[in-house]
C-alpha cells in the first residue's frame, strides 16, 4: 500500500517539475509512510524518502516506515530536515501549503539556502480514493459505533444529562475496539436540537424531547460518522413527520450517491426533496463530507460542491437535517462507500424512529 502512495506523490513531483516534498501533515506522514508518530517531517524526492524524528520515536518509525531512512535528528527538526534535502541534491522542493506554520516555513525558508522552497501542494487530495485496506479499517470504525448506539439505547431515560450519555457512547466505543472519539460527541436534545453542531451539556434529557446523537470511533486511525435521533418518551405528531421527511429523503440521497454523480446534484436533490413540505430552509449544512484519517475532508456533497464525478472507493456522508429555532431539530446520518455500481451505507444501526418509553 505504502508504495502505490509513493509512487502517486512522485507523480505528482514528475508533473510539477519538482525534486521533493517535505511533509509535515500529522495525518499525511502517516499516509504516506506508516509512522503514527508526531514531531516529524517527510522528505520524499523522486527516488529516496526519508523520516525525520527525534529518539522518542527512532524505533517505533522503523518498524512502521520500512520503506523510509530513519533519521535522528537532536538539535532541531527543522534543521536535520534542511540537512537531508541538501543531501538528496534537491534544487526545486515543495511543502504543504494547508499545513506547514508560518514560523516554520519561514525558518525552512532561510535554512535552505540555494533551493528554490516556493511551492504550495496539497497531498489531500492523493488520500480522495482509499485502497481496501483503509475501507477495511474504516468498516470496522462503522462497526464500532453502530454497537455502541444499541448499547447507548439501554442508558438513555428522562433524567440523564446530554453529558452523560455521551460519556456512555464514547466508553462503548472504547470498550468495542475504538482508539478514541473521531470528533467531539455531539448529543443535543430538546430545544438544542436545532444546534447543528450542539455539543454535548449538563442539560438534562426530558421527556417528550428529541435527542440527536452524533458521534464515531477511530480504529488504526480511521474515522466514522454516524448521527441518530431517538425520542425520550412518547412522540409528537409533527416530531415524527419531520423525521420521516428527513429520513426520506436520507434514503433517497443514499440511492443518488454513485460513480459519476456529483456532489452539488446529490445535495440538491435532497434540498428539493425538503422544501415540498417547506423543511429544506432549515437545512443550512452541505449533505455530506468524505472522511478517513481525517473527520472533515474532500470531496464534499454540497451545494460548492467540486467534485464533479465521485469515483468507487471514495467515501462520504449522507446527512440531512431539519433544525428550527424555538422547536428543535434532528439528522440522520451514515458513513457511505461509492461503490463500482453504486453506494453502501457501512454505518448500518437502526434508522426507524425509535421511542424509549
Amino acid at each position: 500500500m505504502i508504495e502505490r502512495r509513493l509512487e502517486a506523490i512522485r507523480a505528482l513531483l514528475e508533473e510539477q517539475g519538482l525534486d521533493a516534498v517535505v511533509v509535515t501533515k500529522y495525518v499525511n506522514l502517516h499516509y504516506f509512510s506508516g509512522f503514527r508518530g508526531d514531531d516529524t517531517t517527510l522528505v520524499i524526492s523522486k527516488d529516496k524518502a526519508a523520516l525525520i524524528t527525534d529518539n522518542r520515536y527512532t524505533e517505533q518509525a522503523g518498524q512502521q516506515a520500512p520503506l523510509f531512512e530513519i533519521v535522528e535528528q537532536q538539535e532541531g527538526l527543522l534543521s536535520k530536515t534542511t540537512e537531508v534535502v541538501k543531501s538528496f541534491g534537491c534544487q526545486k522542493v515543495a511543502f504543504e501549503g494547508n499545513a506547514l506554520i508560518y514560523d516554520d516555513f519561514q525558518k525552512l525558508t532561510e535554512l535552505l539556502t540555494g533551493v528554490e522552497f516556493t511551492t504550495a501542494l496539497h497531498l489531500d487530495k492523493l488520500r480522495e480514493i482509499k485502497d481496501k485496506e483503509e475501507i477495511s479499517y474504516i468498516r470496522r470504525a462503522c462497526q464500532i459505533a453502530d454497537k455502541a448506539f444499541e448499547e447507548v439505547l439501554t442508558y438513555i431515560k428522562p433524567g440523564v444529562t446530554e453529558l452523560a450519555v455521551a460519556a456512555r457512547l464514547e466508553n462503548a466505543m472504547r470498550e468495542n475496539g475504538s482508539e478514541k472519539p473521531s470528533f467531539t460527541t455531539i448529543v443535543a436534545s430538546g430545544l438544542r436540537g436545532s444546534l447543528p453542531h450542539g455539543t454535548a451539556t449538563d442539560k438534562v434529557i426530558e421527556a417528550g424531547e428529541l435527542v440527536t446523537m452524533d458521534f464515531g470511533g477511530m480504529y488504526q486511525g480511521y474515522c466514522s460518522d454516524i448521527t441518530r435521533t431517538i425520542c425520550v418518551g412518547e412522540a409528537s405528531d409533527r416530531q415524527r413527520f419531520i423525521y420521516n421527511k428527513v429520513l426520506d429523503a436520507q434514503k433517497m440521497a443514499l440511492g443518488l450517491i454513485k460513480p459519476g454523480a456529483s456532489g452539488k446534484t446529490v445535495d440538491l436533490a435532497v434540498r428539493e426533496a425538503l422544501d415540498k413540505d417547506d423543511l429544506g430552509k432549515y437545512f443550512g449544512h452541505g449533505l455530506g463530507h468524505s472522511l478517513g484519517l481525517e473527520i472533515h475532508e474532500s470531496p464534499r456533497l454540497s451545494s460548492k460542491s467540486t467534485c464533479e464525478s465521485l469515483q468507487p472507493g471514495m467515501l462520504v456522508t449522507d446527512e440531512p437535517g431539519v433544525y428550527i429555532p424555538g422547536w428543535g431539530g434532528l439528522r440522520i446520518e451514515d458513513t457511505v462507500l461509492v461503490t463500482e455500481s453504486g453506494s453502501e451505507a457501512l454505518t448500518c444501526a437502526n434508522k426507524d424512529f425509535i421511542e424509549i418509553r
